[in-house]
């Protein structure tokens, strides 16, 4: 969410504006769509807190097929609630492992903010290999193909006269498709675990309103953690950290989450807290994010709320919901050694 909060504060400012002005809806719409049009094509949708929510496959393609399941997860992400058309993303993700050191897997997205929409897919492959057996020692390597639709509806564009507008910047309608390629890297060795991965490795070569359009659209994430077990194995506690950095204009945003579980005969139960900060406006916090989930057997649900504490807050007070729903598909293989 920290990456559209420019564009989603222009939005709630342009709202007020067009109550007391119609003149001047048609310029704020055109800044909000050039706004997020610069985030949007990042190709990337921001993960919220969606790799938390027992799904890290959304945030980097080492995770495809870690697991010796077929892992379908549907989630959903309403932000800013009470706001007219306020963001809405939809993402289904599958992954599964298909042979002894492949996985696989896919990304479906659908995310839609005001005036403007996106659609897109990510077909990922990966490579697992063992390092050692004894202490649960692996690498996995992956990467990530990636398809992306934009589109931004005039439709609603309006300067008041009630006849629309064809703003000269926007015209009557942009639409544009885009594609780039992510690369990821997951190391864990007993209880502890580390990833990196690159994101948009292309620059973009597309311009759709002017000159001024970033060029370099590269992100990088971490996200490294361990799993502390108690005394009597019925529950386990992990802290983690997320750090993520745009090479374009040199943002950065950390994560510091805790997550409990308490181990069942038939799964787990677990809950868990997310605080967000942004790194170059002197590390403040951004939001909160308390998260809770059950696994039972093979059904998993899990819930998220995000709670922005910034200045942002003033405006959503409703804040953002997470649903993640998801099943998990036995596979025939018999690869006790790398399930984890």
């Amino acid at each position: 969410m920290t990456e559209n909060l420019k564009a989603t504060l222009l939005y709630i400012d342009s709202q007020k504006i067009i109550e007391s002005d119609p003149m001047k809806k048609f310029i704020y719409i055109a800044l909000f769509a050039f706004t997020f049009m610069a985030n949007s094509q990042e190709l990337k949708l921001s993960p919220f807190s969606q790799y938390l929510v027992e799904n890290p496959f959304v945030i980097s393609p080492a995770y495809a097929g870690v697991e010796d399941v077929h892992k379908l997860r549907l989630s959903g992400v309403a932000q800013w609630l009470g706001l007219k058309n306020a963001p809405l993303t939809q993402t289904l993700s599958y992954d599964t492992r298909f042979s002894e050191r492949s996985g696989a897997g896919v990304i479906i997205y659908n995310d839609r903010n005001g005036n403007t929409k996106q659609m897109g897919v990510q077909l990922t492959y990966a490579h697992h290999l063992t390092i050692n057996d004894a202490n649960d020692q692996y690498l996995s390597l992956g990467i990530s193909y990636k398809f992306n639709q934009f589109k931004i509806n005039t439709d609603n564009f309006d300067d008041g006269s009630g006849n629309g507008h064809n703003d000269p910047n926007v015209g009557a309608g942009q639409s544009t498709t885009n594609h780039n390629f992510e690369v990821g890297f997951l190391y864990r060795i007993e209880r502890y675990f580390v990833s990196f991965n690159a994101s948009n490795i292309l620059n973009k070569n597309l311009k759709i309103f002017d000159d001024s359009e970033p060029t370099k659209l590269r992100n990088y994430y971490m996200y490294t953690g361990y799993t502390f077990e108690s005394d009597s194995q019925e529950y386990e506690y992990e802290p983690s950290i997320y750090f993520k950095y745009f090479e374009g204009d040199g943002r950065s945003v950390t994560d510091l989450n805790f997550k409990a579980r308490k181990l069942t005969d038939d799964g787990y139960m677990w809950a868990g807290i997310n605080a967000r900060f942004i790194n170059d406006q002197s590390f403040e916090p951004a939001s909160i994010s308390p998260l809770i989930g059950i696994n039972k057997k093979d059904l998993y649900i899990g819930y998220g709320f995000q709670w922005n504490i910034n200045d942002a807050s003033a405006f959503n007070s409703s804040g953002t919901h997470l649903l993640t729903l998801g099943y998990n598909f036995e596979t025939s293989r018999n690869n006790s050694s790398w399930f984890n």
